[in-house]
């Protein structure tokens, strides 16, 4: 790793094209503004970040190459990136064959320890609990769960029938869609939802194929206010590319929303917008990487070095005040201290927060702290 010439080298893994190139270029901008923002403020110790950035292309097996390359090449120790758990699971091999250091922003399924891996993403307990309990009270006991056919949705969608079927939830219908699920196959599915006619559907279709879904559900007029899909993952950016109209109703859980009330959000905001073009919309992908990046130099500066070890270390002790809230690890498992928060889809393409915890909720990879019956809305 490079500690000599000057500068801290580090890599960047997210797909700026393929199935997944809408979340991850978001995964992007928010790693580049952080960088450019330390390093216009001098850096970290005096010293540059220097990123090295390739563009896997969605594809698991680039993934797993140019983490590779990233860790025995291009002398890199620190790696920001990867999104579906598909990627995660390609690269951790090779992060931990070389001793790397894995900085992950995705939300993601849980079950996963690393020493290689800081998590910066939500995991289910920070998510899905507060979702299940606020599909049964808003809409009603009867949920087709869809999802795409990988890691992710399969888990997800196991631990969202343990929570609504021990609260009286009916899952009516549970299908999965190849990730490359074309508009044949997504007809398909609307027309088995609409056979079904359930109070909601719980989406963890990702990628284009969601783009599909959420068109041909506002072609079918159903009654979103009534009847909406819920999602973990539709975030602001992918309803600009459907079409705001399109989307008004829908349902999403996540720790952050473009619309939080607070100065460092709106500071975030305008300075994404500034930097990559009003075009460019605050979300959950963008702003975990960005945040994950300070968290980075603030352990940096605490560390010293890139070792693996000590720079993991040091991440464990410190906290940003980011868009979403003071963020900091949990020192046991990696992952971090994040707000719960369900936000509602309007008209101009951000959503009304109808619902988000008073505390940051701590990580529970493993879900075994928290019991199913605790109350969350």
């Amino acid at each position: 790793m490079r500690e000599t010439a000057g500068t801290w080298r580090v890599g960047i893994l997210f797909s700026r094209s393929g199935i997944t190139s809408v979340t991850e270029s978001e995964h992007f901008y928010g790693t580049a503004l952080a960088i450019e923002e330390i390093n216009a403020s001098g850096g970290v110790l005096g010293r540059q970040i220097e990123p090295i950035a390739y563009d896997p292309g969605s594809d698991p097996e680039a993934f797993r190459s140019l983490a590779r390359k990233l860790l025995t090449e291009d002398d890199v120790n620190v790696i920001f990136g990867c999104s579906m758990s598909g990627s995660r699971k390609a690269v951790l091999p090779i992060v931990e064959r070389y001793n790397g250091l894995l900085w992950y922003p995705s939300i993601y399924e849980g079950f996963e320890y690393s020493e290689n891996v800081l998590y910066t993403g939500a995991t289910l307990n920070q998510n899905t609990f507060a979702l299940a309990d606020f599909i049964l009270q808003r809409y009603g006991p009867r949920v087709f769960m869809a999802g795409s056919d990988y890691i992710y949705p399969h888990e997800s969608n196991r631990v969202m029938r343990d929570l609504l079927e021990c609260k009286g939830g009916i899952i009516v219908e549970e299908q999965y869609v190849p990730l490359d699920a074309d508009e044949r196959r997504m007809r398909r599915l609307m027309a088995d939802i609409e056979k079904a006619a359930p109070n909601a559907v719980f989406s963890t279709v990702i990628g284009r194929s969601a783009q599909i879904l959420y068109r041909l559900y506002a072609e079918a007029g159903i009654d979103r206010t009534r009847r909406p899909i819920a999602s973990l993952t539709l975030a602001e950016g992918e309803i600009r590319v459907i079409g705001a109209e399109h989307c008004t109703g829908h349902v999403l859980a996540a720790p952050y929303l473009a619309s939080v009330d607070s100065g460092e959000n709106q500071r975030f905001v305008g300075e994404l917008a500034r930097r990559f073009g009003d075009r460019t919309t605050a979300t959950m992908w963008s702003q975990t990487a960005y945040t994950q990046v300070h968290l980075f130099a603030r352990a940096l500066e605490k560390a010293g070095t890139l070792d693996t070890f000590r720079l993991g270390q040091a991440a464990l002790a410190v906290d940003y005040a980011s868009p979403e809230g003071r963020m900091m690890f949990d020192q046991e498992n990696r992952h971090v201290w994040s707000t719960p928060r369900i936000g509602i889809a309007n008209a101009t393409g951000q959503f009304d927060i109808a619902w988000q915890s008073q505390v940051a909720i701590r990580p529970d990879p493993y879900l075994a702290a928290t019991h199913f019956e605790e109350p969350w809305l």
